[in-house]
Formats: structure tokens, C-alpha cells, sequence
């Protein structure tokens, strides 16, 4: 296997990985909270649907980057109405939201383009096209890190570098800032929250519109830059990996991003099977392949949920004391 070989799985992984890291820091944010948001896998494929379908429409993938962030933060407002307002179970209520995004996006795409569920696909201006960052060409001669410029960070479309900048911004919100400190504490100790003045049920409804913002930025990416339409069932269990993802980092903001990332090569490398088999000199089934990014979801939450601490109020509905 050569360099060349190696920065196209590379590029390939910082592709899969973002939508990956965009749902992780989604949940980073609510979990922080003290809300388990088991729905993000539902909100990423409402999300993806309505950009697919907006941007078709528009022939603008921002108007449809735009659509599908208002489509996830209305299941995030249903998430809080239910976990948060009527005090509902937590995991249940997730759990349905992504049953209806199942069926309720198949539904609306039938409706409107009578594709057996899938929309149009999209060209031109309707998808984020790959962008080229500066000084990429100058700096290829420069042996690994000239490389790793040009030919793996340089070449993707922006909502790549927009999920990159959200972990510095996200580690600085959670741990430099007021909004930060109390939205930890509120998945903490709620209680001392309340009794400084704030109010526990605001911050948790704001730290779910956070994960409503990114869930559709990460759905928005998947129809509208990763792949060039909505495709049934599109996101194909990446809610819960992310979910994986961020029991492996521990909730934290720059472990998400390397937790991602080893998911997001899991994935390329399921894409190259004649890398694998060649550099293992055994022929492995194509299923076996697709399946790793599963099966390290599996070891991490069996390996991981005893090892890694949740935020203490996590799960629990706060009912304020009179």
C-alpha cells in the first residue's frame, strides 16, 4: 500500500467522519445537560430529507442546509416538550422520534417526487461543492504534512471544516464561558443550579436546540455534500454510533473529534476492500467489511459504559422544589 493510497483512505475517513462528529457533539451538548437524547439518528435523517428536498426545489444547498436545521430543532423541541416539560422517559421518547423520522421521511419523499422514497439528484449549485484551501498546491511538495494539506484536509466541502471548528468552539462554550459552566452543572446537580437563580428547564431546552442545530448540519451534509440526494434510511445507524463515538470520548469536546475519526476510517476502509485483503492477504466478505464501524459500536458500549462516567443527572427529569 502507498502514500498515495493511504491519503485517499485518509480523505475518505475525514468525509465519513463528519457527520459522525456533528451528531457526537450534538449529544455532547444535551447529555452535558442532563437530557439522553437517544433521537439524533431521527433528526439527522429529517434533517437530510428536507435538504435534499429544499435544495432541489431552490437549487440552493444553503436554503436547504437551512431547512433542514429548522426540520431537526422541530424534533428537538418535540424531544424537550416530552423530556423536559411533561417530564417523560428520556430514552423512549428519543427512540419514538426516530421511528417517525423512519417512516415519515419515506413518506414526504413519495409524496413529493413519487421516487420510491428518494429525492431528485442534485447538481450544481443544489450541492456543497468541494472547496480548495489555500496554498494547497504550493505546499504538496512538502513531504507527509504538504500531503496531508492538499490532499486530505484540502478538497471538501465547508460543512467539513465547519464540523472542525465546532470542536475548538465547543470546548470553548462548555469550559470557558458562563453558558458553559452552567449547562455542566446542570447535568450534574440541577438542584444548585435552581437554587442560584437559573432556570434548569431554560438551559436544558437551550442545549437542545444546540443538538438540534448540529443534527441538521449533519443531515444536511449526508444529502447535500457527502452524497447527492436523500436516499431511504440514508444514515443507516450513524445516530447510534455517535452515540458510541461519545461514550468513547467521555463527553468531551477533542475526544469526540478522535473518536469520530476512528469510526470515520472504519467506514473508508469498508469502502476499499482491496486495501484491506491486500494487506492482509486474506479475502474478507464485503458484509464483514460494512459491519466493522458496527461492531467497534458494540465493544465500545460494552467495553465503555462502566468506564465512562455520564454526567450524574443524566436521565433524570427535574421537578423544581416549592
Amino acid at each position: 500500500m502507498d502514500l498515495s493510497t493511504i491519503y485517499e483512505i485518509l480523505a475518505s475517513a475525514l468525509r465519513m467522519a463528519t457527520p459522525l462528529l456533528f451528531a457526537c457533539l450534538a449529544g455532547l451538548y444535551s447529555e452535558r445537560a442532563g437530557v439522553f437524547d437517544i433521537g439524533l439518528e431521527g433528526k439527522m435523517l429529517m434533517a437530510a430529507m428536507t435538504s435534499a428536498a429544499v435544495a432541489y426545489l431552490t437549487g440552493s444547498a444553503w436554503i436547504g442546509l437551512g431547512a433542514g436545521i429548522v426540520a431537526s430543532l422541530i424534533f428537538a423541541l418535540i424531544h424537550g416538550l416530552a423530556s423536559i416539560t411533561f417530564r417523560g422517559n428520556q430514552l423512549i421518547s428519543g427512540v419514538a422520534l426516530n421511528f417517525v423520522a423512519s417512516g415519515a421521511t419515506i413518506l414526504i419523499s413519495q409524496a413529493m417526487f413519487g421516487q420510491g422514497g428518494r429525492t431528485p439528484p442534485l447538481n450544481g449549485a443544489a450541492r456543497f461543492q468541494e472547496m480548495t484551501l489555500p496554498f494547497a498546491d504550493a505546499l504538496r511538495p512538502v513531504p507527509v504534512l504538504g500531503p496531508l494539506y492538499a490532499d486530505v484536509l484540502s478538497g471538501n466541502a465547508i460543512l467539513v471544516y465547519i464540523a472542525l471548528l465546532c470542536v475548538p468552539l465547543s470546548w470553548w462554550v462548555l469550559y470557558r464561558t458562563r453558558f458553559g459552566l452552567r449547562l455542566r452543572a446542570v447535568g450534574e446537580n440541577p438542584e444548585s443550579v435552581d437554587t442560584a437563580g437559573v432556570s434548569v428547564v431554560r438551559l436544558r431546552y437551550g442545549a437542545l436546540m444546540i443538538t438540534g442545530i448540529l443534527c441538521g448540519f449533519a443531515g444536511a451534509y449526508m444529502s447535500t455534500a457527502l452524497q447527492a440526494g436523500f436516499g431511504r434510511e440514508m444514515t443507516a445507524g450513524r445516530g447510534y454510533i455517535a452515540l458510541a463515538a461519545l461514550i468513547f470520548a467521555k463527553w468531551r469536546p477533542w475526544y469526540a473529534l478522535w473518536a469520530t475519526l476512528l469510526f470515520g476510517l472504519l467506514q473508508a476502509l469498508a469502502l476499499r476492500p482491496d486495501v484491506i485483503q491486500g494487506a492482509l492477504h486474506l479475502a474478507i466478505p464485503g458484509p464483514a467489511l460494512d459491519a466493522m464501524p458496527y461492531i467497534l459500536t458494540v465493544i465500545v458500549l460494552a467495553g465503555f459504559v462502566g468506564k465512562a462516567i455520564p454526567p450524574r443527572a443524566g436521565g433524570q427529569p427535574y421537578v423544581k422544589e416549592r
